[in-house]
């Protein structure tokens, strides 16, 4: 670590003075504060560490927690110090001019972290105190019967000298003596004790079996019993004790007297409150966070019959530009007053609202009618952000979109639920936002099933779940097959077979078209050369594979079309590369440049899907295909006799076009006699569909029947 001006190690040691300033004065160190400073810098490194590791450890930062209270810092207030000069300043220092998003969610990590292992080590710190003062009053327990029966002189020396607080009272319940600790607890008067009796000091926070524990002691039926107990004091305030009731017998064994052993855990409940507080609360905003939401969803969810709940899932639109064009902290300061808007729609019992994180904010409404409060709390939150906020002077128009889901409790779990929520949510924001819609469980199904064939697809190609069936070419002239177009399928575990319009775009939006689509030639490419060798006399048969808008912009497209080529023994002459019409229309040089290559190699090049886009005819000179396919569409007026003339024209001009410009036409979807029959006439070249052959194995495609095509 760098020693020079303004390295990383003198940045530390000024997070370090920073940080001993905030706490030194609630510590109970006999240290001077540089000397406690000096404490801190070990600290303070590994701070800077943590936040740089990459991969997250929460133990580190539990273990900092920890070693605070071992520094001496015991107090609550020690602790919420740190974590305010971590949120402040530990990325301003230690963050090396990092990803500086990143590295305040790792700062906030830490934080938790911090706090967990100094709750975890007061904990444990505590609890060993407790022990040495259990044994103290176990001690004074024995001393104090003994001196009741021996000597009053040297009861008072350990009643009145003992660390923690003594009362004793008759069986009526009346107090007879305080000691010194316990009078302090009650505010310092002992005239508010003695003589008081002990059923006045009732609590609403009293478990049922306290006052039942009682009865069975002082009639005798239990020696003593321990309890956690609450207390008012004179002033209202509430003390919380671990308390220890013991029964005192006289020499005969009869009951006499009541001895109460109380140790003051006020201030570490506090902290436990604190933390708990800090634990299930969103520290930017205030509101509760996803833990304690899916507490509370659960808790819905586990209601009794006739229970409902409502559930509105929200997301801003737009608040990544908000972040990018006027900061992070404008992007907080917008988040805090959407979260107050929020609040101030969901006053009614059994409604909250929480912030998963990020612009992602819940809101939940339970009883038995959501079906009608849904809407309204959906329609008050849309309306409380219609409102324009004022951030750094400009007025910001704050849009959200909204998924809700409402039901009967009982049905589904809070994952289900919120996932549901999440979807329909996602589906609002694709419909234009600024709206809300209603969980449709068919919709959620189908992007349940999306995604989840989104998350299979890799290891589905890794697995070998792919096979591609062909579909032959044939040639309307004689009705010889000159190839076939490989088509790929997904065999899945589940769904069974899965057609290409379903699984291509999740592979493309994935990324994962580029490996599958280079299989698909492999495969293909090793079919062709198959077919050659099983087909000499027959002439050669040419293989058409398709290639997705992605393929061709990989830089590896030529590279790896020559290497599929070379490896399977193939001529390129024998293999057909299709695009579609709306990828290559308007392309520009850079594009077309790979398809040239290949093409000059002696590739073919088909345009797939022609006339189904906005063709700009004139552009067909530049591009280099020699292949026009034409849509079904194309063919479909043509199914009966007499066809549609303006079809007939149609398609008349495109081949007269086509074959001036020296290209081959192929039509996609010939499905009778009658369709090939004027297709034929027409001058096309080659045409596929079921008349012919549907998409079947390789094996199938010598075997056709396609002698009668022509007739």
């Amino acid at each position: 670590m760098s020693g020079e001006p303004d390295g990383p190690e003198d940045r530390v040691r000024r997070f370090a003075t920073i940080w001993s300033r905030a706490i030194f004065p609630v510590t109970a160190t006999s240290l001077t504060r540089p000397e406690f400073e000096q404490q801190l810098v070990p600290l303070a490194r590994r701070l800077r560490i943590a936040l740089h590791e990459r991969i997250f450890d929460g133990t580190e930062g539990q273990a900092i927690g920890a070693a605070l209270v071992g520094t001496h810092c015991t107090d609550p207030e020690a602790l919420s110090r740190t974590l305010d000069c971590v949120d402040a300043y530990l990325v301003l220092y230690c963050g090396d001019d990092g990803p500086q998003e990143e590295l305040r969610a790792r700062s906030a990590r830490l934080q938790h972290a911090v706090a967990a292992g100094f709750a975890a080590a007061l904990r444990e710190r505590t609890l060993a105190e407790q022990e040495a003062i259990s044994r103290a009053a176990l001690n004074a327990r024995s001393a104090v019967a003994e001196a009741l029966h021996a000597s009053e002189a040297r009861f008072r020396a350990v009643f009145h000298g003992a660390a923690i607080g003594i009362g004793i009272a008759d069986l009526t319940g009346t107090v007879l003596e305080a000691n010194d600790a316990l009078i302090r607890m009650f505010g310092g008067l002992e005239s508010q004790l003695r003589g008081r009796n002990v059923a006045e000091w009732t609590h609403p926070e009293d478990s049922p079996h306290v006052w039942k524990l009682y009865e069975e002691l002082v009639r005798g039926e239990r020696e003593h019993y321990r309890v956690e107990k609450a207390f008012y004091r004179p002033d209202g305030t509430a003390l919380w004790t671990n308390l220890t009731v013991s029964l005192l017998r006289d020499a005969d064994g009869v009951p006499q007297y009541q001895l109460a052993l109380m140790e003051d855990t006020t201030e570490r409940r506090l902290l436990n409150l604190r933390l708990r507080y800090e634990a299930t609360h969103d520290a930017l905003t205030g509101l509760p966070n996803r833990t304690l939401f899916f507490e509370r969803l659960e808790k819905a969810l586990a209601a009794g019959d006739g229970a409902r709940f409502g559930l509105c899932y929200l997301d801003l639109d737009g608040f990544k530009t908000v972040n990018d064009s006027l900061g992070h902290a404008a992007g907080d300061r917008l988040l805090v007053e959407v979260a107050d808007r929020l609040q101030s729609c969901a006053t009614a019992p059994g409604e909250m609202v929480a912030r998963l994180g990020g612009d992602e904010f819940v809101a939940l409404t339970t009883g038995r009618d959501t079906e009608t409060e849904v809407d309204d709390l959906a329609g008050r939150i849309m309306h409380a952000l219609s409102t324009p906020i004022r951030v750094e002077g400009r007025e910001l128009t704050v849009r959200g979109s909204i998924g809700i889901v409402e039901g009967p409790a009982g049905e589904r779990g809070a994952a289900e639920v919120l996932r549901s929520a999440d979807i329909t949510m996602y589906r609002a924001k694709s419909a234009g936002g600024n709206r809300f819609e209603l969980a449709d469980p068919e919709a959620d199904a189908r992007a349940i099933t999306r995604h989840g064939l989104t998350t299979a697809l890799p290891a589905a190609l890794e697995r070998g779940e792919f096979f591609i069936e062909y579909q032959p070419l044939v040639h309307l002239g004689d009705g010889s097959v000159r190839g076939a177009e490989a088509l790929v399928r997904w065999l899945h575990p589940q769904h069974g077979i899965i057609g290409p319009d379903r699984f291509i775009p999740l592979a493309e939006h994935t990324g994962l078209i580029v490996p599958l689509g280079r299989w698909v030639l492999e495969e293909s490419a090793r079919q062709a050369r198959t077919w050659e060798a099983r087909h000499k006399d027959a002439g050669p048969l040419r293989v058409n594979v398709n290639l997705s808008p992605m393929q061709l912009n990989h830089p590896g497209l030529v590279s790896d079309t020559v290497e599929i080529l070379e490896r399977a023994g193939l001529e390129p002459g024998a293999l057909c590369l299709e695009v579609t019409e709306s990828a290559l229309i308007g392309a520009d040089d850079d594009l077309l440049k790979p398809l040239r290559r290949l093409a000059e190699m002696g590739v073919d090049i088909a345009l797939d899907d022609f006339g189904t886009g906005y063709s700009n005819l004139a552009n067909l000179r530049r591009l280099p295909v020699s292949v026009l396919k034409l849509d079904r569409s194309f063919t479909q007026g043509m199914q009966h006799f007499p066809a549609d003339p303006v079809d007939l024209k149609i398609v008349e001009g495109i081949v007269a076009l086509a074959h001036s410009l020296g290209l081959a036409v192929t039509v996609e979807g010939v499905e009778t006699g009658v369709q090939a029959d004027q297709l034929r006439e027409l001058g096309c070249d080659t045409a596929q569909g079921w008349y012919y052959a549907r998409p079947g194995p390789p094996d199938q495609l010598h075997e056709l029947a396609l002698a009668d095509a022509v007739s």
